[in-house]
C-alpha cells in the first residue's frame, strides 16, 4: 500500500537533509547485492532517524534489525561522542556488509555487532540505553518491547519501524497472518502501557515513537 504517490515522496526527499555520500553508496551497493534491498531504511526514514538522535543525544543506542547497517550509520549521527551502538541481526553473511560501511564511518569502533537472535542477546547486554530501534522479526516485538523497557534510561526513546506493515493493520486478519496479528496487539499495548507515551507517525511504513515514563 502507497499511503503518499510516488510524485509526493520524491518531493519529500528533495526538500529534506541530503542523504550523506556513504550512505548513498551503501544504499546503491544494497541495491546491487543483497536480498530484499526494500528492507533499507532509505534516504527519507534515514533523514528522520538522524534527526531524533541529534534531538536525543544518545550515549547508548540499541538496534534489532541491522540488514546492511544504513540505519545504525544514521542513529550514529547523534550519538554522544563517548557513545556506543550494539546493533543485533542473525543474517551471518552480512556481517562483513556492514563492517565495511561502519569502519569507513567516523564511528567505526563505537558500533558494536552481535550475531544471533536478539531475544537471547539483549539479557546479555550489560547497558542502559536512550534510544532503541526495533527492525526485525515482527513476531517477536512485543518479547523485545517487554525485554528492552527495564533496560532504557528514564526518558529514553523506543523507535518501531513496519508497525503499519502495509496497511495490513487495517484488513481483515488471516488465521494464518501471525506478523499482522503480533503487530495488532504491539500497536495496542504501545497506545496503552502506563510506561510509556507513543505517537505512531505515517512515516515508510509507519514508525513508533515511545518515550519511556
Amino acid at each position: 500500500m502507497h499511503f503518499i504517490s510516488p510524485e509526493l515522496e520524491d518531493y519529500i526527499e528533495q526538500h529534506s537533509q541530503q542523504e550523506p555520500e556513504l550512505l548513498a553508496a551503501l544504499n546503491k551497493e544494497t541495491y546491487q547485492k543483497v536480498l530484499l534491498p526494500r528492507m533499507l531504511s532509505g534516504h527519507f526514514q534515514g533523514r528522520v532517524l538522524s534527526m531524533l538522535s541529534k534531538l536525543i543525544r544518545p550515549v547508548n543506542i540499541l538496534e534489532i534489525g541491522t540488514y546492511t547497517g544504513y540505519a545504525a550509520l544514521c542513529l550514529c549521527e547523534g550519538m554522544h561522542e563517548n557513545g556506543q551502538l550494539h546493533t543485533i541481526d542473525i543474517k551471518e553473511e552480512l556481517v562483513d556488509f556492514q563492517r565495511k560501511y561502519f569502519d569507513r564511518s567516523p564511528w567505526g569502533s563505537q558500533i558494536f555487532q552481535h550475531l544471533g537472535e536478539a531475544v537471547d542477546v539483549i539479557p546479555t547486554l550489560d547497558l542502559k540505553f536512550d534510544l532503541v530501534f526495533i527492525d526485525a522479526d515482527k513476531e517477536n516485538y512485543l518479547n523485545y518491547f517487554e525485554l528492552m523497557v527495564p533496560k532504557m534510561n528514564k526518558g529514553g526513546i523506543i523507535l518501531s519501524d513496519n508497525v503499519l506493515w502495509s496497511g495490513k493493520v487495517l484488513e481483515p486478519l488471516q488465521p494464518n497472518d501471525l506478523s499482522t496479528k503480533v503487530l495488532l496487539e504491539y500497536n495496542e499495548r504501545l497506545k496503552n502501557d502506563p510506561r510509556v507515551e507513543t505517537v505512531l507517525l505515517p512515516i515508510r511504513d509507519g514508525l513508533t515513537v515511545s518515550r519511556v515514563l
